[in-house]
């Protein structure tokens, strides 16, 4: 093959995706023509390929659950199921792949190494020196709120001038995109990726805001999915057709939403690296120097004692340390933790002390969370579990009066997913308490704080980051009502806690039932064994009394 040929076969994989996605599962199952794998090298390709493999193992996936749902012969489905996980393997290394070139293409251009009391003043205390950046930048004409992470400010504002003038204006469609809400974002993400690609999303002045959104909108797609597998379930092996094609239709639209995730993820990451080398280079390289050497000055005048330690640690550690040649690059992060530790922020005050997400225990008195209860408290502890490509969840409790339940739901993510377990378990024991306060404890923080925030607020939308989905939004609703009834507390998970072992138990016990992989019979079996296995859990808390 002449080069002509192969740049003409580069080209043809970078612009065609089933091409370049025929090509890779070729390569990946030994099939490939040489000139096609010595294509597929090309470093261009890398980021590509990442993409075409997002999409493949989405489908792979749907492969693998439809052969289940149709009852397969076992010799198709351990056929499916091998391809799945040679997909899978095939993604990691394209991921592995695409960050070792990228680190290659960065090599030699990343900016130079900041002076260490910089480093070190800027990993200790972060807010006090964004604060003086801004103040910094704000005084040489950058305009307020425009920098969206402090780190990022003086990258930006170089890249805003260096643009300045470029011609690019973001057309009408664009700006539209940029100015609706978060909603209307996402459902453009979904139309981008079922009905007609969007040529506006790539844009410098979107690029971001997709790759922000993207997530939600696959979650969108895994939602299909499980709406879907739900309705197959509801059917007889014999009468599920229809419904299988409608699952294979929300597996083919997830696996557009997650191939264009991450090809989102791609282009943000190449527009940061475009960032950067605007200040690494040119006339803004000295420019950058100089704000970041001034808002260190700025630093030490405002934060006079952290500046002082920061002068002493980082002298004595020149003394001994062999990269003090090359300017210690690897060493603040080390010694920011030595300043911090020394000088702890403070946490602030909730000032009526009900801020229960503030409360977690140490390791050795995992009980004292429990030490401020009144002896009327009802105590449980719930769980969840997550599928993959669908967003089917199990949720499962235990309380300490020996009751238990378990269900399942529909989740975005493991937060939404314990967020359900957490409103499931403590509307079931508020329902049969009727005046004794319900603490529900949970290890996960995410969750924890998600459900804190709306009881403190009375406010279900502050959750809606972390619910995203109906199901999880009308529980929440719901346990609003009881808000004054209603504690929920972290607890450090598998640490061999009775009735966490026992919510955990029953929440993979949940997922299993609800996707189909055990019947009912065996589902009645395996909660019998849990419950006999763990205990009721009755007299587990009794050292908190």
């Amino acid at each position: 093959m002449t080069i002509t040929e192969r740049a003409g076969l580069i080209r043809r994989f970078a612009d065609d995706f089933t091409a370049l996605q025929e090509a890779v599962l070729a390569r990946m199952n030994g099939i490939c023509a040489p000139e096609i794998t010595a294509a597929l090298e090309h470093p261009s390709l890398a980021g590509p390929i990442a993409v075409t493999l997002a999409h493949a193992d989405v489908l792979a996936g749907g492969a693998v659950r439809h052969a289940e749902l149709s009852v397969q012969p076992p010799e198709r489905l351990r056929r499916l199921r091998a391809h799945a996980r040679k997909v899978r393997r095939a993604r990691s290394q394209a991921e592995a792949l695409y960050k070792e070139k990228r680190a290659r293409r960065l090599t030699g251009r990343s900016r130079p190494v900041d002076v260490l009391e910089l480093r070190v003043a800027r990993t200790a205390s972060p807010v006090a020196f964004a604060e003086v950046l801004r103040r910094e930048l704000r005084d040489r004409g950058l305009p307020d709120g425009t920098p969206r992470a402090p780190e990022d400010d003086l990258t930006r504002w170089a890249w805003d001038r260096a643009r300045a003038g470029a011609g690019d204006d973001l057309p009408a469609p664009g700006r539209e995109l940029l100015d609706c809400d978060d909603d209307a974002f996402v459902q453009a993400l979904l139309h981008d990726a079922r009905e007609e690609e969007n040529p506006y999303l790539p844009h410098d002045a979107v690029v971001e805001r997709w790759s922000r959104h993207a997530r939600a909108a696959l979650a969108w797609g895994r939602y299909a999915i499980g709406r879907a597998e739900r309705g197959v379930l509801d059917f007889t092996p014999s009468g599920r057709r229809d419904r299988l094609d409608a699952l294979d239709d929300a597996y083919q639209d997830t696996a557009v939403l997650a191939a264009r995730a991450r090809e989102a993820q791609l282009r943000v990451t190449d527009l940061r690296d475009r960032m950067r080398a605007c200040v690494t280079a040119g006339p803004f390289a000295e420019l950058a120097t100089q704000c970041r050497a001034a808002a260190l000055a700025r630093f030490a005048d405002s934060e006079p004692e952290l500046w002082h330690s920061v002068r002493e640690l980082t002298m004595r550690h020149r003394a001994h340390c062999p990269e003090q040649t090359d300017g210690c690059p690897h060493c603040h992060r080390a010694l920011a933790k030595v300043l911090t530790e020394a000088h702890p922020a403070g946490t602030g005050d909730d000032g009526d002390g009900e801020h229960l997400a503030a409360t977690v225990p140490a390791d050795g008195d995992r009980y004292a969370v429990l030490a401020d209860l009144p002896d009327t408290a009802v105590v449980a502890v719930a769980d969840a579990a997550v599928g993959d490509e669908s967003a089917l969840c199990g949720y499962g409790w235990a309380a300490e009066d020996g009751v238990t339940g378990y269900g399942d739901s529909l989740a975005s993510s493991s937060g939404e997913a314990e967020v359900v377990g957490i409103c499931a378990a403590a509307l079931s024991l508020l329902e049969r308490h009727e005046d004794a306060p319900v603490v529900l404890l949970c290890d996960s923080t995410e969750a924890v704080d998600a459900v804190n925030a709306v009881l403190l607020s009375a406010d279900p939308t502050v959750a809606h980051r972390t619910l995203l989905f109906p199901e999880s939004r009308k529980l929440m609703d719901r346990l609003l009502l009881h808000r004054h009834r209603v504690q929920v507390r972290w607890l450090k998970g598998h640490i061999g806690h009775d009735l966490n072992e026992t919510a955990d138990a029953l929440a993979g016990l949940a997922l299993r039932r609800a996707n189909g992989r055990i019947p009912s019979s065996a589902a009645r079996k395996e909660e019998a064994r849990i419950l006999r296995s763990f205990g009721s859990g009755a007299d587990l808390f009794s050292v908190a009394a």
